[in-house]
């Protein structure tokens, strides 16, 4: 089979791999209908993170079962379906709290997901089947569940996003869009997305932002101060992960209120005294996709959210190096890819 493999930062190949069997009685093999390059994935692209080896790159998928191990009994051949970047029994006690991507026996999906072919570990508790064969415009609004999405969600659950809230997001990539989407879902009053780039400005309006910040750092919480009677919002998405993003949703958010930190952190170190004193709720970390998934499902399903407006490229595996490019230099917000 075709997969993109990493062999050093801005090096992403496609090349012939061995396509997946079942190795555990208690794995899936899916064939991919629809895959995509993630804004993590750019975090080694750029060098940001070491690539010591060659690595299968891709963790977002959605597809049809090829096959499956014996124990296998809660999804089957033929279904279609969805799973998220980590693997889980959702049985242990942790899963049964709702954080699923810190399972006991969980496992990163590291097969690489950028391919024609993913084996699925701990299939059971990790992948959820769609009510049927979904029509073909609903396939990337399903791929956006299998992260970006669930994540977003996440971010916005975290932060305590509810009715009569004000929301700011912070990052306007595909994680921090979708978390407008959620907090309007949600029932936020009034969502203030931060961005500076037009493409981006627009969708977010059309996910339902009220207000747009174009400033960054200090002049950002300045802005959102402003716009909140000086108080900060209630709710705060950190979408980016950066020592600059982090400070910004903090201090960007009213004594009482709430960060829910979902950029993957690189060189974030927080000031104790000043967190302190801030009054400020922080909870975040890899999002736990699987808790959401069924009701992400539904609303993808029922068509009352269309999440798969982010991928504004799309573009064959055998390109996927293009994908990253376009990402990086922000000529894309997302791209999908067709295996």
């Amino acid at each position: 089979m075709l997969g993109a493999v990493m062999y050093a930062a801005g090096d992403v190949r496609v090349e012939e791999r061995e396509r997946p069997t079942v190795v555990n009685p208690t794995d899936a093999v899916i064939r991919l209908s629809a895959t995509c390059v993630c804004g993590s994935d750019l975090w080694p692209w750029r060098g940001a993170d070491p690539v010591t080896r060659p690595t299968p790159m891709g963790h977002e998928y959605v597809g049809v079962v090829e096959e499956v191990g014996d124990a296998v009994r809660n999804v089957k051949v033929g279904d279609f379906v969805i799973g998220s970047f980590f693997a889980s029994d959702n049985t242990c006690e942790i899963c049964r709290a709702g954080y699923q991507t810190s399972c006991v026996h969980r496992e990163f999906v590291a097969g690489g997901a950028q391919a024609e072919y993913l084996r699925v570990p701990l299939a059971d508790g990790t992948l959820v089947a769609t009510p049927g064969m979904p029509e073909p415009d609903l396939v990337p609004s399903l791929l956006a569940a299998s992260d970006v999405l669930g994540t977003g969600w996440f971010g916005a659950v975290a932060a305590q996003v509810g009715p009569g809230r004000t929301v700011a997001v912070v990052g306007d990539g595909a994680v921090g869009l979708l978390g407008v989407l959620a907090a309007r879902q949600l029932g936020a009053a009034r969502i203030i997305a931060m961005s500076r780039y037009e493409s981006r400005q627009k969708l977010a309006l059309e996910f339902g932002a009220t207000d747009l910040v174009t400033e960054r750092g200090d002049e950002g919480v300045a802005r959102i101060r402003e716009l909140t009677d000086g108080l900060g919002a209630h709710s705060v998405i950190e979408a980016v992960g950066t020592q600059e993003s982090m400070m910004q949703a903090i201090r960007a958010t009213r004594a009482g209120g709430h960060v829910g930190f979902v950029g993957v952190s690189h060189g974030v170190e927080l000031p104790g005294e000043e967190l302190f004193f801030s009054h400020v709720h922080l909870h975040g970390g890899p999002a736990p996709v699987r808790r959401f998934l069924p009701e992400l499902i539904r609303l993808v399903w029922d068509r009352e959210i269309d999440p798969g407006r982010v991928f504004d490229l799309e573009l064959p595996l055998s390109e996927a190096a293009e994908g990253y490019r376009a990402m990086d230099e922000r000529r894309a917000i997302k791209v999908l890819l067709r295996p």
